[in-house]
């Protein structure tokens, strides 16, 4: 089904593993999903935040944990797979994480939560490729007319995100409990016809990444048949054995039931998808909890009048402390999740599952 290169560098199999923060992709996830061939993904999001400093000196922690993340996850991929990691748009330090990636040499930098229209500059004269994550054809034409205008670049690849994701997401709260979002291959194929206009000025195809409710190796054999390049899977990493996060963040998705996945707030400003906690049910009759603390985490967030801390509740979740502030993103089928696999496994099945719907072998 074609191939997924980028700058040079090829895929063995169509496989992003999806950035999850606090603490859930690391070093750890990321290198194994590498050693298999695919792309592991660091999360930007508070990466220091079990150093010892972290809490007077937070972007000194983050800057130093993620360089030695990056690293961690080189060493345990041992020249395979490729190396990406996700950068919030409305992250606070931004500029500063994205320059510490592109100094840590990364192979991408994947950008959503916001429209990563300054990316490009951060990049220039680099071999560091660069991903938008969009949730509708909208976005993508908005990106790359910037991109083209002002920096003279198109993106390397664009990860269409569809509504049945996990985290934040790009869709209205309306659109979400209503399931009435367009289906993630309609997306896909609007995305394909929107950039290609781009794709003849740049000389070049423009891969798109599907991502978002992706969970077997059917679901990856559907979006590559109606396009993709590629598949981004976030929540069917989290329960293997070189997930980053904590057991008991683990054991959450495989005691989860389908009634247990809700929509609900987040100070970034958009509606995320989550499993439902002490936290998210507070806060159907709270307007808002007060922070303990602030690390200063996200543009426009101010611990007076924010809805809660999500840095203290990404954090909590991700320590295994899930009794009360905690936030456990999935997506929308994580309560499917049944026991801990390792990475290798999990790769494995979904390949033979993709490769059994193909009716042949796929290829990256």
């Amino acid at each position: 089904m074609g191939s997924f290169v980028i700058r040079g560098k090829k895929l063995d199999i169509p496989i992003i593993q999806g950035g999850m923060g606090v603490g859930i992709s690391l070093g750890g996830l990321a290198g194994a999903v590498m050693a298999e061939g695919g792309m592991g993904t660091i999360s930007a999001a508070n990466p220091g935040f079990k150093k010892p400093e972290f809490f007077k000196k937070p972007l000194e922690s983050n800057l130093a944990a993620f360089a030695e993340e990056i690293a961690k996850a080189r060493k345990i991929a041992n020249g395979r797979g490729m190396l990406a990691v996700n950068i919030m748009v409305k992250g606070s330090n931004y500029a500063a994480m994205v320059t510490q990636a592109v100094k840590n040499c990364v192979d991408v930098i994947v950008s959503g939560a916001g429209l990563p229209l300054e990316l490009p500059k951060f990049t220039k004269g680099t071999n560091v490729a660069m991903a938008p994550i969009v949730s509708s054809a909208k976005a993508a034409q908005v990106i790359c007319r910037s991109w083209e205008r002002k920096h003279e670049v198109y993106p390397d690849f664009i990860v269409v995100e569809g509504a049945q994701a996990g985290g934040h997401l790009g869709f209205s709260d309306s659109e979400l409990v209503s399931e009435s979002s367009k289906d993630l291959k309609t997306i896909v194929t609007e995305v394909l016809s929107t950039i290609k206009p781009f794709e003849e000025k740049a000389g070049r195809k423009i891969p798109v990444v599907a991502a978002g409710g992706i969970f077997t190796g059917s679901d990856i054999n559907d979006v590559l048949e109606a396009g993709s390049s590629a598949v981004q899977m976030g929540t069917r990493f989290i329960p293997t054995f070189e997930c980053d996060a904590s057991e008991a963040y683990k054991q959450a998705f495989i005691n989860a039931k389908k009634e247990d996945i809700v929509i609900t707030k987040s100070p970034a400003g958009l509606p995320g998808r989550a499993i439902k906690t002490s936290l998210t049910k507070r806060l159907e009759t709270e307007e808002r909890i007060k922070p303990k603390w602030c690390v200063g985490c996200l543009q426009g967030c101010s611990p007076k009048s924010t809805v809660y801390c999500i840095s203290e509740a990404l954090i909590n979740a991700a320590n295994g402390d899930l009794a009360e502030h905690a936030l456990v993103f999935t997506g929308t089928n994580g309560y499917k999740i049944e026991k801990i696999k390792s990475v290798q496994e999990t790769v494995r099945q979904l390949m033979s599952e993709c490769e059994d719907a193909a009716g042949g072998v796929v290829n990256g």
